[in-house]
């Protein structure tokens, strides 16, 4: 028995020595050497890590004046799981300025889109700092709710935001992809323009402060004096060539228009102003209501948001007749002395392709057709350059013709630092091979010559193009960014630092080109753009604008266009303005683009023009068709989309009777269009 209680203590001293052993090694593992796990829970619970937001890089024109900075605003955000009946909505609401039934219908809008189980859901946002300053003081007596500081952006000189774009919080979407692995919920990133292309450099990086709270989860202070927080980096500004003051007249010129104006220094390829028309208020796409006014912008008719300087294609007209002549001159088909008589129109082909002017020698050499901006003249030179007998064969000859256009930068995206940049349309055999069925010749495309058929150009093409000829045979890629934090030489803008060299074209042909370009400003059809002192080479253009709607091809008013570079020798800009839907190029585009280009060279617009810029800002020309034409493509999309979810069943019956039903909605609609088309607002 003695021995049975001797074994029995030394069993319960040893428990007594493993069982806290245990429970000390097991402390000692939960609070030192556990990383995740429980410590991370209880971590969660007394400790909230508060991400920083860091401001944007604030972006500057070429004159170190602000375009954009940044205003510090609150996002009201709160956790669904802690808001209970404890919860005061009435004094939340009195310190917010809202109602209760506010409140009710945003909470609810957002426990339907989400559900309860989202960590916090934002409530109301961009809120400034007087407008938060009382729920800030009073923020503890209320649950799961917190303020979210970030940065909003601002517009200073309220322009540009066709080119500087906008920021908005990250969707689900684009957390899904790779590209946006850094990002979490809660995030902004930019949308459009140089705010998404310069994302990376404009965001910074965010910081982290660690809070401490109590057993209610109320915030006590910083967690160890702060010494664990990290700061937030702010964004890398950005210099632009953006010339802001022109900017401005540019598009005080554009408003109330269809259309866009583009000026580029050919030295370096930096853009110094870039508008598209209609223009809009930039501050539109800032605060609170920016999703309301997105959405008012995204369905206005006109189309606000389609960058037209970029996006929108159009048939180059006469402004192409230049590069016609260039290419004449470098395949050796014709020399500078080259002529030929007109009379109203080119007649080679079979077919008339009119012409503006008749007798009176004015395409008795290459410059005086440039200057007279002669059709038959640019028609046969084209033709002559693709039936080059070297070529063998015309379809060699239009391959040779293609490579030039796309040395031009023509037939492709040119790179400018932006999103959503469209090529243009330069056609090639296997283009005309499939209109044509293979059976073609010079005949069928000889228009192109003179800017119409089958080519389209983006408004920076041509303004491009105009850097080539002023440069004598190269550019560099159009662009905004001039510098990052004052370092022109950043790995990002390396593509903007090389120059391009278009085909061996001569000097002398340049020359030539220019020469008559000047006497379009001088005595031809561009005389509106003349500015005294300087010496300006200009192309006037008016292009053919057919639209087919309800299955018609519609022949609507005329393009305006007008291209540009000044002054002739060491040029310092080149212009090209379109202006949709207004006839001739010397009637609106040709004084926009004359405007902008005294307004850069000499700071200023002579009093003398002050009323051509007054005519510019005060005329509205946007045609009544457009409203017309844009409520039927809304019709017709409708209509797609109720065909896309019809029943198989229904299917298959439009399927039966699609011809029929085609063509009777071709014909009640193409009635519509044209009762109502063309009659006045």
């Amino acid at each position: 028995m003695a021995e049975f209680t001797q074994d029995r203590s030394i069993y319960i001293r040893i428990m007594f020595l493993i069982i806290p052993s245990l429970l000390i090694v097991r402390l000692l593992f939960l609070q030192v050497f556990d990383s995740g796990g429980f410590k991370e829970a209880a971590m969660g619970q007394a400790i909230y890590p508060k991400k920083i937001y860091p401001p944007r890089g604030v972006i500057y024109d070429r004159n170190n004046k602000v375009l954009m900075n940044n205003t510090i605003v609150y996002d009201v955000a709160l956790e669904p799981k802690k808001i209970n009946s404890s919860f005061d909505t009435s004094h939340f609401c009195s310190l917010m300025s809202t109602s209760v039934a506010d409140f009710d219908k945003q909470f609810k809008r957002l426990i339907n889109k989400y559900g309860w189980g989202h960590r916090t859901l934002v409530l109301y946002r961009n809120k400034s700092a007087s407008q938060v300053a009382r729920l800030q003081e009073n923020i503890y007596d209320f649950q799961g709710v917190e303020l979210v500081e970030h940065a909003e952006r601002n517009f200073t000189y309220d322009c540009g935001g066709n080119f500087i774009g906008y920021i908005n919080e990250i969707s689900e979407k684009q957390l899904e992809k790779k590209k946006y692995a850094s990002y979490v919920k809660g995030d902004y990133i930019g949308i459009t323009g140089i705010e998404n292309e310069y994302e990376e450099v404009l965001r910074g990086k965010p910081g982290t402060q660690y809070l401490l709270r109590d057993v209610k989860q109320r915030i006590q202070g910083p967690y160890k004096n702060g010494t664990l927080d990290t700061a937030a980096v702010p964004g890398q500004s950005l210099h632009l060539h953006i010339d802001a003051d022109l900017q401005k007249l540019t598009e005080s010129m554009l408003a109330n228009k269809l259309g866009s104006a583009v000026a580029i220094d050919p030295s370096t390829g930096g853009i110094l102003a870039f508008a598209s028309g209609p223009t809009f208020d930039p501050t539109l796409l800032t605060g609170a209501d920016k999703g309301k006014n997105l959405n008012k912008l995204l369905t206005d008719a006109t189309k606000p948001l389609f960058n037209r300087a970029i996006q929108a294609q159009y048939p180059p007209g006469s402004t192409f007749k230049p590069i016609t002549a260039l290419v004449a001159l470098d395949e050796g088909v014709i020399n500078p002395s080259f002529g030929m008589g007109c009379g109203g129109g080119y007649y080679s082909c079979g077919r008339r392709i009119g012409c503006t002017h008749s007798g009176g020698g004015h395409a008795r050499d290459l410059a005086y057709a440039i200057a007279n901006s002669c059709n038959s003249y640019f028609c046969h030179i084209f033709r002559l350059s693709i039936d080059a007998a070297k070529h063998k064969s015309t379809k060699i000859g239009l391959q040779r013709w293609k490579t030039y256009m796309n040395d031009f930068g023509l037939g492709h995206p040119v790179g400018v630092d932006i999103p959503s940049e469209n090529g243009g349309l330069i056609p090639d055999t296997n283009y005309f091979n499939k209109v044509y069925k293979g059976v073609w010749n010079s005949c069928n495309m000889a228009i192109i010559g003179m800017g119409q058929g089958e080519i389209l150009l983006t408004p920076l093409q041509l303004a491009n193009a105009m850097c080539i000829i002023a440069n004598k045979g190269y550019y560099y890629t159009p662009h905004f960014v001039k510098s990052i934090d004052g370092d022109s030489t950043h790995q990002k803008l390396q593509p903007y630092l090389q120059k391009h060299q278009v085909a061996e074209i001569a000097d002398s042909a340049y020359e030539y080109v220019k020469l008559g370009m000047m006497y379009v400003i001088e005595q031809g059809t561009g005389r509106i753009a003349k500015i005294p002192g300087i010496e300006v080479c200009g192309k006037t253009g008016t292009a053919q604008n057919e639209r087919v709607i309800a299955g018609k091809r519609v022949k609507l008013q005329n393009h305006s266009l007008f291209v540009a570079f000044a002054p002739r020798i060491n040029p310092k800009i080149a212009v090209a303005v379109i202006v949709e839907n207004s006839g001739y190029g010397a009637t609106w585009a040709g004084p926009i683009a004359s405007l902008m280009i005294e307004r850069y060279l000499t700071d200023t617009i002579s009093p003398k023009r002050q009323y051509l810029v007054k005519k510019m800002q005060d005329a509205k020309i946007i045609p009544n068709y457009t409203y017309i034409i844009d409520s039927i493509e809304k019709q017709q999309a409708i209509e797609r989309d109720r065909i896309k979810y019809m029943s198989r069943d229904s299917l298959r019956f439009i399927t039966r009777r699609q011809d029929s039903i085609r063509k009777h909605q071709d014909s009640v609609m193409a009635t519509y269009y044209y009762k109502k088309l063309f009659q006045k607002p």
